[in-house]
């Protein structure tokens, strides 16, 4: 007497399926990390992605990436998570051609601490003195090229199940083509709002960053100062030496302004030979002490820069405004600016001029 097979009930696995139920669950997972690991162009926004899917993956209360430069073999800290101030207050440091860090980074391969205290090879000073007693460090690497390293950290002893280990590896994968598409992409928008000459900012990035700043600066009630430089006589000096060292008198200009001025300060080619300088959360009285500190190197360090092609330097005429002081909007500060720079010419030129308070 036949008997009649009931077909299995949908979503039931037995014992035996469990092994490929998991492998499943984790290829559905890592197939969900990496469409939020490709859906940003944003380098920031994709290194962060990459590291929380990462954390997720391994369970795993700690990590950061460090993004590697082959022109100075640097290794640069670019995310983190779960890590002291301190631990990570050192954002760039050297890769030792033979060390450690330079053998995962050229190997391409996953490598495993299970227990920092029982590896006599780790010694890292930094990461004993944190706690870190658990790592795994994750080359990111596209055929030959390094790209950066994912480290993933926990404070205590763990063993590692070979399946994450296995999605980890293919998640780095997936980071790595992110990581060099999001860079190529930062490169090309750098190129579209940078000025070949010079390589300050260009006009039309300085319209769009003075707009952002001038809308911060009023919502937070917060100065912001603008300073404008236009070279003297700068027809005159193309029409004797010619327009070939002109443009090494406005490269010189671009190197002098980017070593004098802080980290939040953007400089920017406005155009011709006229330069502009935003200093956030800057008073009038400190911008005019950075207008005053540029214009005197430039009359005195523009000679080196033109030594053997003019009898001597060039100097600059330089206004000076403060928004709320001299103006609330963008236009309005643009104009007061641009007639202090043109007062500053016709008074003589070489001068930094602002309104009296």
């Amino acid at each position: 007497m036949s008997q009649a097979v009931q077909p299995p009930t949908e979503g039931r696995f037995s014992a035996v399926d469990q092994p490929f139920r998991d492998e499943v669950e984790g290829l559905r997972a890592l197939l969900s990390v990496a469409q939020v690991v490709v859906s940003s162009l944003e380098l920031d926004e994709v290194l962060q992605n990459i590291l929380s899917s990462a954390m997720g993956i391994i369970d795993m209360p700690a990590g950061s990436i460090a993004l590697y430069e082959e022109t100075t073999s640097e290794l640069s800290l670019h995310a983190h998570a779960g890590l002291s101030d301190r631990f990570v207050g050192k954002k760039r440091w050297r890769v030792k051609e033979g060390g450690l860090t330079h053998s995962i980074l050229a190997e391409g391969e996953l490598f495993v601490v299970e227990d920092t205290s029982r590896a006599e090879f780790f010694n890292n000073p930094f990461a004993l003195q944190e706690g870190i007693r658990s790592l795994i460090a994750v080359p990111l690497k596209i055929q030959n090229k390094m790209v950066g390293i994912l480290y993933l950290d926990d404070f205590v002893p763990r063993r590692f199940a070979t399946e994450r280990l296995q999605l980890l590896s293919i998640l780095g994968s997936f980071a790595t083509m992110s990581i060099d598409n999001a860079r190529l992409h930062e490169k090309t928008r750098q190129i579209a709002c940078t000025d070949g000459l010079t390589g300050l900012y260009n006009h039309r990035h300085f319209k769009r960053i003075f707009m952002e700043e001038m809308i911060r600066a009023a919502r937070y009630n917060l100065p912001l100062s603008l300073i404008m430089f236009d070279v003297d006589d700068f027809k005159k000096f193309n029409d004797r030496y010619g327009h070939p060292n002109g443009d090494k008198v406005l490269a010189a200009v671009g190197d002098i302004l980017r070593g004098l001025l802080r980290g939040c300060d953007q400089a920017f080619r406005y155009g011709g030979e006229e330069f502009v300088v935003i200093l956030p959360e800057t008073t009038v009285d400190k911008a005019l002490a950075v207008a005053e500190r540029v214009r005197r190197t430039i009359e005195t360090r523009s000679t080196r820069f033109l030594d053997g092609i003019a009898d001597a330097g060039v100097t600059v005429s330089v206004g000076v405004a403060s928004t709320p002081r001299d103006g609330c909007s963008p236009d309005q500060l643009l104009q007061v600016v641009d007639r202090l720079l043109y007062q500053a010419k016709e008074e003589g030129k070489n001068k930094v001029h602002h309104l009296p308070a």
